[in-house]
């Protein structure tokens, strides 16, 4: 093992490994609870959040929007944490951490979920950047050419996935990357606080039309997305303490920045921006050249985190699998996707991935559960990997499921034909839809709901590995 690392770290320099599924051994855990801090802030900040929370200021009235914010961020940053520390424990990917709960095959299952909401998203992220950075590089040269910037934010993102995570935060992010993202995102504060109204923004009563906890469910959803991601990051940490503390702290502060960033949209744009338009409007703003560096940098980090662990997750299933040219093929597929769907398909596309992210929030409480009170925050490297662990741990099935309903029942799937089949459902057995009115937001009762059943239903014991010292 220690000649394969020295040959991983004389490839790309010693800040830039690769590396499977496999504990990551102590030469390879370097980031401190900073680096992790600054990996998780950056990737907080996106496009998507802005445009999130831009929506829930005309339904709430901006005081009550901050205060769903708030909430929100700290619930959705605590089990993106607990996953993280446990990564960092381990030492293993997000996928392999399931194995002890599903079983080894039974971890195929989350896998091929996670990979299809992974390419996905690095599809949605390339045609967003792409789209946005056509519309400025017109703006500010007077052409178009979105193949060409296609081609510049694929080779950019697969480029950082190919370095690896080691190299993406001490390398690019702390050294030019968070800081731009830092100046941009000030810089846009600013400016739009300088151009609206303030005082009478938060006077102004919201609308209507979306409950407290439907807001906090928005915001809750960000954090969450990335449960399936933290470890493939995390356990390059140098301790669960730091990761579980980078995590909380660098994530909570970027997205409730963000989404209080995007509520301040409003002040400038009038209304809720569209997300077609969303860089037109902070262009208008804050000015084209702004907005196409915060572009390149600022999203280039989550297209690359959702390439990478879209590789990874493939070597959970197929861990012969080399690493770089997964990777790669993840690049190509993005491109693909990018270059041949429209805007009412990725529009689409967004919401079934929002249906695919109900999918993790209950695996989440069925991991918690199972990891950090039945197991005390601890499997062990043959627990990981034994034989004895191979097959398929049904009994699982039951909290992951009733945590799926109990998600989609209080807060259903905009994709029109699963909303119509789920009311149909519960109109034949006379239960209300959604429950209290979707009142109640969707992730809260589906984790609770998994995590709750789970630590009833899981077996105690199950020949776990001993522990590993010193980690």
């Amino acid at each position: 093992m220690a000649s394969a690392t020295e040959g991983i770290e004389g490839a790309l320099g010693r800040e830039a490994p690769q590396w499977g599924i496999r504990p990551v051994p102590a030469s390879l855990r370097r980031l401190r609870g900073l680096d992790v801090a600054v990996l998780w802030g950056d990737l907080s900040i996106g496009l998507l959040v802005l445009l999130t929370g831009a929506l829930l200021v005309p339904a709430l009235g901006l005081p009550t929007a901050l205060v769903a914010i708030a909430v929100g961020t700290a619930i959705g940053c605590l089990p993106l944490a607990v996953v993280g520390l446990a990564g960092a424990r381990e030492g293993v990917p997000a996928m392999v951490l399931f194995r002890p709960v599903l079983g080894v095959r039974g971890s195929w299952l989350p896998s091929a979920a996670n990979l299809l909401q992974l390419l996905g998203w690095t599809t949605f992220e390339f045609w967003a950047m792409t789209r946005v950075a056509d519309a400025v590089g017109e703006r500010l040269f007077g052409f178009r050419a979105p193949g060409l910037w296609l081609a510049v934010v694929a080779i950019v993102c697969t480029a950082l996935a190919l370095a690896g995570p080691i190299f993406t935060v001490r390398r690019w992010l702390e050294r030019f990357g968070v800081w731009i993202v830092a100046g941009v995102a000030a810089w846009l504060t600013v400016r739009l606080v300088a151009v609206g109204d303030l005082g009478a923004l938060w006077r102004a009563p919201g609308a209507g039309g979306l409950p407290f906890w439907l807001a906090v469910d928005l915001v809750v959803a960000m954090p969450v997305s990335w449960l399936p991601l933290v470890a493939d990051f995390d356990r390059f940490a140098r301790s669960g303490r730091e990761a579980f503390a980078g995590t909380y702290v660098g994530y909570a502060l970027g997205n409730a920045w963000f989404y209080a960033l995007g509520a301040l949209l409003v002040l400038a744009a009038g209304a809720s921006p569209d997300v077609l338009d969303l860089g037109t409007t902070i262009a208008a703003v804050a000015g084209g050249g702004v907005v196409l560096l915060a572009l390149l940098v600022g999203e280039s980090d989550q297209a690359m985190a959702n390439v990478y662990s879209a590789a990874v997750t493939v070597q959970n299933v197929a861990p012969s699998l080399p690493q770089r040219p997964l990777i790669v093929a993840v690049g190509v597929a993005g491109v693909v996707g990018a270059a041949a769907i429209g805007d009412a398909a990725a529009l689409s596309l967004e919401a079934f991935l929002l249906l695919l992210g109900s999918v993790f929030v209950p695996l989440a409480g069925v991991f918690v559960a199972h990891w950090a009170v039945l197991h005390r925050g601890r499997y062990g490297e043959a627990a990981l990997f034994e034989a004895a662990h191979a097959g398929v741990r049904w009994v699982a099935l039951i909290p992951w499921t009733l945590g799926f309903v109990a998600f989609q029942w209080c807060a259903p799937s905009p994709v029109g034909w699963w909303r119509d089949a789920l009311e149909a459902v519960a109109s034949a057995v006379g239960l209300p839809f959604p429950l209290a009115g979707g009142a109640l937001g969707g992730s809260v009762p589906g984790f609770l709901v998994a995590c709750v059943v789970a630590v009833v239903v899981s077996p105690r014991g199950g020949g776990d590995a001993p522990t590993r010292p010193g980690v």
